[in-house]
């Protein structure tokens, strides 16, 4: 008897004499309640939405800063030829068609600056000037001129000259009704649509409307603007659509 007690203390010592067994040590975690589940179920979406919005406001940065930089931060006796369009008005979705009968839409014009006149398609003097000011603006952009499209929309069915149409070549010729159009466009009090200029930027917001009867100096003052609304948006505007 005396053996087999020696035999059952000997089985709970190590060499050392320590009891090599010791009790297991648990540990009770108490499970939430329904309550302050949901609430950080509500904490993990409000985050999620919070890094949602942080990264929406990182991607849209630079164009806030070119637009802030042009807009408000303007320095001390600056001033734009151009008038400036409050509140900008953006593409409408419009049909339009090509002078070659293909069918469109105006708002098929977004994702480049766009310089834009508007007159019949008889083209009278005025209209031919603008469509002279409107090339010879864009060609004097130098490597910027690829971020900008001239656009002559035809505000009839008026058959276009033939002899008008080589000087057309690079330009974007839509034909859009005319009421169609002033619900989008407008010219300053006392003056037709025909008689300007208008500036739309590559989102599509008409933003910018060049005075009435521009002429050669005017447009020196025009290209003035156009430098300065390129070089705003030259970190996140890219030539071509």
């Amino acid at each position: 008897m005396s053996g087999s007690k020696l035999s059952d203390a000997s089985s709970f010592r190590s060499n050392n004499g320590r009891p090599d067994d010791h009790p297991l040590g648990l540990t009770v975690h108490s499970l939430p309640t329904p309550q302050e589940a949901v609430a950080g179920a509500a904490r993990r979406t409000v985050m999620g939405r919070w890094k949602m919005l942080a990264v929406m406001l990182t991607c849209a940065a630079p164009v806030i800063a070119s637009y802030f930089t042009y807009y408000v931060v303007r320095p001390q006796g600056r001033g734009n030829f151009g008038e400036l369009i409050d509140p900008q008005r953006p593409l409408p979705d419009q049909a339009v068609m090509s002078i070659d009968g293909k069918p469109g839409n105006l708002r098929a014009l977004k994702g480049q600056w766009l310089l834009v006149s508007a007159a019949g398609g008889a083209c009278d003097a005025i209209c031919q000037k603008h469509l002279y000011l409107q090339r010879q603006l864009r060609e004097t952009l130098g490597k910027e001129k690829d971020r900008v499209d001239w656009v002559w929309l035809v505000t009839d069915d008026a058959p276009i000259s033939e002899a008008l149409r080589p000087a057309l070549k690079g330009a974007t010729v839509l034909r859009v009704g005319e009421l169609q159009l002033s619900q989008w466009l407008s010219p300053a009090v006392g003056h037709l649509l025909q008689e300007h200029l208008y500036v739309v930027d590559p989102m599509g917001n008409w933003m910018m409307r060049f005075p009435a009867g521009l002429d050669l100096e005017g447009a020196s003052k025009a290209k003035r603007d156009m430098d300065r609304l390129l070089r705003a948006s030259a970190s996140w505007d890219e030539a071509g659509r």
